[in-house]
């Protein structure tokens, strides 16, 4: 079966093309095939995942489907509570063995739209850093070329949708974690505006922490967002419901905006030949009539203070383990905790003061530009199994990924599409930033994006290459 998106799946099930049952077990087949490599995968049932499938299946061929992504393959990762299914977030420290009743809104919103769920996807230990790999799990592999990271923390999520083993995925994003592996990997990654997905439990990584949805075209990205977007009383800071469904927001006509173009922020070192997809990319869209500027927002790295609020919620959330954890631990993570450790509520308070004003200052920038674009990441995919680049001289994962972090502390909507490939054949992405609350907007450039860039979502990554789950 041809590689389809959720769109083209739905209007498949409509037209009875195809069944929900064919399309699952597609779904399952390639994770058969290529997961071995990718290890994308923490959890897979495959049973479940069939029996959702047939009941979709009877709803679209009595014409009463609950809804335009009904009986889709899809996946969550493992930072999700899922009822029936351990939510362990790649640690040793989780114990396995105990009830699972609970659904996070994500997971309820995706059951009650008739997703199919095919399982969980893996995760970096508490999702604590830009690439995915953990001592529970293992490394995940880039399916465009297994011996590369598939960046993270969401690196399951994007290494599944990029292979083929399901159309959509959620991912978390508290400093670029699902923006960072849908560049590497070649997808569609979303951060919506801060409340916009309610999360329960609440992220110890406080007013950074955003969940997305990840697919390999803005259009299916949008329509995933329509099913998360509903609040849930357990997140008192969830916004209201939106006003219109984003998958028609993304149609608008956006030639005539003002867009800024910072192809370095004023301070990140790129990559050239990632660069140069980036220009080729802003160049097209200037094209198309957008009016394009490129200017800097004019802040500094933002680093610092990000780090002590990273480092603080870590320590808040690993205080609650078990005691003896501290020796089971990632050793990065443990190091992470006891940086946080040292932090006083002063610093904190600091920290947060300096989020808010980056918020100000972006929020004035937008009062002259609708969006901003830069590139994704400065970087192109490294080695796997490393938290920097080898050789790098970095010392964290935020000095490689300074383009998204800025973007969790002021809260706004930012997406990565992809942009091309670089030529040793590694997927590239540009960033579109957006005002807080214009969801709409970054999704409407986005689609414009991809429409004049097209991007091969018809076939999977290739998988190529030897890789191992350790």
């Amino acid at each position: 079966m041809a590689l389809l998106t959720a769109s083209e799946l739905a209007s498949a099930y409509a037209s009875g093309e195809l069944s929900p049952v064919e399309a699952t077990t597609a779904a399952i087949d390639a994770i058969e095939q290529r997961d071995g490599t990718c290890n994308a995968y923490c959890l897979v049932d495959a049973e479940t995942a069939l029996d959702q499938a047939r009941a979709s299946e009877a709803r679209w061929r009595e014409g009463n489907p609950i809804g335009p992504l009904d009986g889709v393959p899809s996946s969550i990762k493992d930072m999700f509570l899922t009822q029936g299914w351990p939510t362990l977030r790649g640690s040793r420290c989780i114990d396995p063995q105990q009830p699972w009743e609970l659904d996070s809104p994500i997971t309820a919103r995706m059951r009650e739209s008739g997703l199919v769920l095919l399982g969980k996807t893996t995760t970096p230990e508490l999702g604590w850093k830009g690439t995915t790999d953990s001592p529970l799990t293992g490394i995940t592999r880039n399916p465009w070329d297994p011996t590369k990271t598939a960046g993270g923390s969401s690196g399951g999520s994007a290494a599944a949708v990029a292979a083929g083993m399901g159309e959509l995925s959620v991912g978390t994003d508290a400093g670029g974690s699902v923006r960072i592996p849908a560049s590497f990997c070649g997808i569609v990654g979303f951060k919506p505006t801060y409340g916009r997905i309610p999360l329960f439990p609440a992220s110890p990584f406080g007013m950074l922490a955003h969940a997305g949805p990840m697919a390999r075209t803005v259009d299916d990205v949008a329509l995933l967002l329509d099913v998360l977007a509903l609040p849930d009383y357990r997140d008192p800071t969830a916004l209201p419901p939106p006003f219109g469904a984003y998958r028609e927001a993304t149609r608008r006509d956006v030639r005539g905006i003002n867009a800024a173009y910072s192809p370095t922020l004023g301070y990140v070192d790129v990559d050239q030949e990632v660069a140069a997809l980036v220009d080729d990319a802003v160049r097209l869209l200037g094209e198309t009539g957008v009016h394009v500027d490129e200017v800097d927002p004019g802040f500094e790295d933002p680093l610092e203070p990000f780090d002590v609020l990273w480092s603080a919620g870590a320590a808040k959330w690993l205080s609650k383990f078990p005691e003896g954890s501290a020796e089971k631990v990632d050793p990065g993570l443990r190091a992470l905790w006891d940086r946080g450790l040292t932090h006083s509520a002063l610093d904190y308070l600091g920290a947060n003061e300096a989020r808010v004003e980056l918020g100000i200052a972006m929020g004035e920038f937008h009062s002259r530009y609708d969006v901003l674009i830069t590139p994704m990441m400065p970087i192109r995919p490294f080695e796997a199994g490393h938290d920097v680049p080898p050789g790098s001289g970095y010392r964290s994962w935020p000095e490689w990924t300074r383009f998204s972090y800025p973007f969790n502390m002021t809260q706004q909507p930012a997406i990565s599409v992809p942009t091309g490939f670089t030529s040793d054949g590694l997927p590239a992405g540009l960033q579109i930033v957006g005002p807080r609350h214009s969801d709409d907007l970054v999704l409407a450039v986005a689609r414009l994006v991809q429409e004049i860039h097209p991007w091969p979502t018809e076939r999977a990554a290739p998988v190529a290459g030897e890789g191992s789950r350790t």
